[in-house]
């Protein structure tokens, strides 16, 4: 497990955090059987990870998909990104992970999660 971001994970993890898509709660770095992946979405059972230059070269990429194979096993979903779609079109990226997220919800793998609490009002604030 990583203790730090690089700027791309940062920037889409600003984009996830909080419940920001649609009210879907996603982690980061979380541990799943023996492997950690970049961000997860437990509700939806849908991993997204991030592919950089770290992921380049054979024995890098049958790595990659032997993990991906077991994770898979297991039930859960894998969306996997490059750096160079979030440094073009970040937008484009958030839109995709919402769309995965909504087969992902017609395929009744999971049960919908609420959608965010709204802001709390102080007692102070209602009376005015």
């Amino acid at each position: 497990m990583r203790t730090s971001m690089n700027a791309t994970e940062l920037l889409i993890w600003s984009r996830l955090r909080g419940r920001k898509v649609d009210g879907w709660k996603f982690r980061r770095q979380q541990p799943i059987g023996p492997y950690f992946v970049d961000f997860y979405c437990p509700a939806a059972k849908l991993i997204v990870e991030i592919d950089g230059p770290a992921h380049q070269g054979d024995a890098t990429w049958a790595y990659d998909l032997r993990r991906q194979a077991w994770l898979e096993t297991e039930g859960h979903r894998m969306l996997r990104i490059s750096v160079s779609q979030i440094s073009r079109d970040l937008n484009e990226v958030i839109e995709t992970i919402y769309v995965v997220l909504l087969e992902q919800e017609k395929r009744g793998f999971f049960r919908r999660p609420h959608p965010p609490a709204p802001p709390a009002t102080s007692p102070r604030a209602a009376k005015s």
